[in-house]
């Protein structure tokens, strides 16, 4: 059993060994130019690690790695069974070094490590195993033709797929692309966010061990305008999967029409509504969850739940439960399983947060919380903060913060909280909170959203797609859906003897 301890969890990331090297074509290697940047520790600023500073000469070596692996078929036309043992074995070999990988996403962006050890890393070994047992279970088709006639309609693999993921989930995200990606028989050139790429990186070694060969899973880490545009423009990559804001969403597919036109699947920004009616008869437990909804992972979730809207006349209870909640939920140190919530990703995106927060002092109602703080004098920590009253056209309930901070909206009618939830150029997901089932059928018809969670927040599986509508994109991650995006249906039509 795990000796979930604030001394036994420092005493691990002390006697932890980084990877920082790129990895391609089945092993770790210097970027060409032997750049380097540094991970950095958000809750200390301590350097973890120099970590390879890879550009577009090392993009070309890994595309290159990835496509003589995609023609010679050693992974592409290996049989589904022997793909499937793989990948079962490279999620066996993320349970096993499961402390490993929490600490490293932990210590590069973080994140509570007691929610790395038990969401994150065993969601990835999940996700490993679920698209490792769809290999020998989705079908191709036979289409109806006459006699003397046969149509067969496969699914093929493209090729290269380039996958961008950002930091807020490093080893999630990556195994959101890499695991769908693989199981469909693609080589995969990863490129991670620069402020998180470690867990990447192993996971990229564990890979190898598991026995997929050399070429089929590379990772890059790099800078966007670099290593991320590389992959984008690159003439000989079939399809980019990309999570990260709305704005780069928009310049991958200007690059693939700039390239070869591949395939660009991007799932980009949110600011997720989430609406109380006052007929729901648990509003502690919607407290709870709203309270979750923004506050989990510091705030730094696509689809977190930042815009509150509540009925008027449960609105000022309601605050008050939640005021009660935040204030119960201050950050700390993120090794520390009696932290709350742990440090925001980098100085940056810190003082990002706390621009909204300023400015939002003399626009709303500050109720808790909006300071940043440090913890033993060190860190990027924000406080969870809650404005009251805040305008539906106020830039905190129209931008993405992607931080700790909830803006709380009053509604009078059904029809209002619907429109202004409406009202946003995202649509990545929505929550409703009532206990009459036709509202909720109702309401949940009537969102633009890619996910609409009743009576809860933020519902996802490995058996349901996740992705937007609107500016949030259309990519879709997770569930045999996701397959598609990295497959082409290809006919082959027969004509035989009667």
């Amino acid at each position: 059993m795990l000796d979930n301890t604030h001394e036994n969890w420092k005493s691990r990331a002390a006697g932890l060994s980084f990877p920082g090297q790129a990895f391609i074509d089945g092993k770790f290697t210097d970027a060409a130019s032997g750049k380097t940047f540094d991970s950095i520790n958000p809750a200390t600023g301590e350097i973890l690690t120099p970590v390879a500073e890879c550009d577009e000469e090392d993009v070309n070596r890994a595309v290159a790695a990835g496509r003589a692996a995609f023609e010679d078929g050693r992974w592409s036309r290996m049989a589904p069974g022997d793909r499937k043992a793989v990948m079962l074995k490279l999620a066996d070999l993320i349970r096993e070094n499961l402390t490993e990988m929490a600490l490293l996403d932990s210590l590069d962006m973080g994140k509570l490590v007691t929610d790395a050890v038990t969401v994150d890393a065993p969601g990835s070994a999940h996700f490993f195993q679920w698209y490792a047992e769809s290999i020998d279970k989705v079908f191709d088709e036979v289409a109806p033709t006459g006699p003397g006639d046969l149509a067969l309609v496969k699914r093929v693999p493209l090729g290269v797929v380039g996958a961008v993921t950002p930091w807020n989930f490093p080893l999630d995200m990556a195994t959101w692309k890499a695991a769908a990606a693989l199981a469909a028989g693609n080589s995969v050139v990863l490129k991670p966010a620069e402020q998180s790429p470690l867990s990447a990186l192993r996971l990229a070694e564990l890979a190898a061990e598991s026995g997929v060969p050399d070429g089929v899973f590379n990772v890059v880490p790099g800078f966007g305008v670099t290593a991320g545009k590389a992959l984008g423009l690159h003439m000989d990559v079939d399809c980019l999967a990309f999570t990260g804001s709305t704005a780069i969403g928009k310049m991958f597919m200007q690059y693939s029409g700039q390239s070869n036109l591949k395939q660009v699947w991007p799932e980009t920004g949110g600011k997720s509504p989430n609406l109380v009616f006052a007929d729901c008869e648990d509003l502690d437990a919607a407290a709870d969850m709203a309270a979750f909804g923004i506050f989990f992972n510091q705030g730094e979730v696509c689809s977190a739940n930042s815009r509150l809207y509540v009925e008027r006349s449960i609105k000022d209870a309601f605050v008050e439960k939640l005021i009660a909640r935040a204030q119960a939920m201050q950050p700390g140190d993120p090794l520390d399983p009696a932290s709350k919530m742990g440090a925001i990703v980098d100085e940056k995106q810190t003082q990002g947060i706390m621009r909204f927060v300023e400015d939002g002092k003399k626009t709303a109602n500050l109720v808790t919380g909006g300071d940043r703080v440090t913890v033993e004098g060190k860190g990027c920590f924000v406080q969870p903060t809650i404005f009251d009253d805040v305008s539906h056209d106020n830039p905190l309930a129209r931008d993405e913060i992607f931080g700790p901070v909830l803006s709380v909206i009053p509604f009078d009618t059904e029809d209002q909280a619907v429109t202004m939830a409406n009202d946003s150029i995202y649509g990545l997901a929505a929550s409703v909170w009532t206990d009459n089932l036709s509202r909720a059928c109702r309401v949940s018809d009537k969102l633009m959203a890619g996910t609409v969670s009743v009576n809860t927040v933020d519902a996802l599986s490995a058996m349901t797609p996740f992705g937007g509508m609107k500016q949030s994109g259309f990519g879709r991650d997770l569930s045999l859906h996701s397959l598609e995006k990295y497959t082409a249906l290809k006919t082959t039509w027969i004509k035989y003897k009667v």
